[in-house]
């Protein structure tokens, strides 16, 4: 099992003793006793330090940053799927998904949409509402797990927006989970790495792995993207509070597309068996999912991982305005928001529209929601995603 939890901290030696009683090193950055929440620092120079000459301190004097939420963006394929569609091609109905998933339609890839064409739209309305041009662009993260190039998709989107500059870019892989993982690393690479805005997108086409005779898992996913721009500010004004990701290999047997080969042993003839190999072609298997397990899991662990992640803001589930949760199942939302005590009222869910949308469903429902007006710049969101791998992560964040 792999695990990390808060935010960025560099090690000094001996820092601990030349803090205040009040003050705690935490693995999250600095925790206060107090419990006030408080802006998380990569980098404070000691009291003690700054009366030292630069060529007498040994502590690294970076100008402390934060970072913020500052704009969204989405976009989905044109071709919407209904459950009544579905109902001809499986045995199922309208009432029979909707009861145990909350899902009524979904979006699907077809003729000319493709992945990168979703997240370069979703990323271009992110920029817009920012109003930061593209060649301010530092780097950009795609978040997903079916890129259409197998070295990644993310080189193609600094490409279709036009980019003079070049910025690095690359895909994380992680399901679900990798919308919130790839925010973290946003926040890091700012923090720690000097970058001033960083793309973040998720999107996904689970519908190219999808086996739509097994009405366990078509019923499910759809396809779209979604888009963050995570931009440098002050310490004072910093946006992401803090963090909670975690992995455990041990449950990829509930959730998995593994890959299959089929042998070919006729290019090579005999010689091939000769040399104790053969070539073979390569593709993965549609997704495999035990439904009732990974609804388990998800119950279980994604309410103890957004409560780690407040307790390390220094926050209660009072605090937060807004849920939002990968939306995978309505149950799972419902089960969550009902174990931490939120209001329905302040959990955001857009799944009945487009299902399961994997790493794009959390910022295609927050892109929705602040445009809809419902969040608000100053709002505190706890995020959380979880799934395949398995993994799952959690991050209280403010938006604006």
């Amino acid at each position: 099992m792999a695990n990390a939890s808060g935010l960025f901290t560099p090690t000094v030696p001996s820092v601990r003793s030349r803090f205040s009683p009040s003050i705690d090193i935490y693995r999250s950055g600095f925790r206060f006793s107090e419990g006030v929440s408080r802006r998380i620092l990569c980098y404070s120079i000691l009291q003690d330090e700054a009366k030292l000459s630069p060529s007498e301190s040994t502590v690294p004097r970076l100008v402390s940053k934060g970072c913020k939420l500052v704009g969204c963006g989405s976009a989905v394929p044109g071709l919407q799927i209904s459950n009544d569609d579905l109902a001809k091609i499986v045995d199922t109905s309208d009432e029979w998904i909707s009861v145990r998933t909350g899902i009524r339609n979904r979006r699907v890839l077809s003729g000319k949409d493709s992945l990168v064409g979703l997240a370069a739209e979703a990323a271009k309305k992110a920029l817009q509402m920012a109003e930061v041009d593209a060649d301010d662009v530092d780097l950009v993260l795609m978040c997903t797990s079916t890129p259409e190039d197998l070295f990644g998709s993310a080189p193609q989107i600094p490409k279709a927006l036009g980019c003079k500059n070049n910025p690095l870019a690359y895909d994380i892989t992680a399901a679900c989970s990798g919308f919130v993982l790839g925010l973290v690393s946003a926040g890091c690479y700012i923090r720690g790495g000097g970058f001033n805005n960083v793309l973040v997108i998720g999107a996904d086409a689970l519908s190219r792995y999808v086996d739509w005779t097994d009405r366990g898992t078509c019923i499910l996913f759809g396809d779209a993207a979604g888009a963050v721009l995570v931009q440098a500010c002050d310490s004072e004004e910093d946006g992401l509070f803090a963090f909670d990701l975690h992995s455990d290999g041990e449950g990829q047997r509930h959730l998995n597309a593994t890959i299959k080969q089929k042998e070919t042993d006729h290019l090579l003839g005999t010689n091939g068996s000769l040399l104790g190999f053969s070539p073979r072609n390569s593709s993965y298997s549609c997704i495999q999912m035990n439904g009732k397990e990974v609804f388990r899991f998800a119950v279980r662990i994604v309410p103890q991982s957004i409560e780690s992640a407040l307790e390390k803001a220094g926050l209660a589930g009072s605090d937060i305005d807004w849920l939002l949760l990968h939306q995978a199942n309505q149950r799972i939302i419902d089960a969550v928001a009902t174990r931490l005590e939120v209001p329905s009222e302040r959990v955001i869910s857009n799944l009945a529209n487009f299902g399961n949308t994997s790493a794009a469903s959390i910022p295609l429902a927050l892109d929705e929601a602040v445009r809809s007006g419902k969040v608000q710049p100053g709002h505190t969101i706890a995020a959380a995603g979880f799934g395949a791998g398995l993994t799952w992560g959690s991050a209280i964040v403010r938006w604006g």
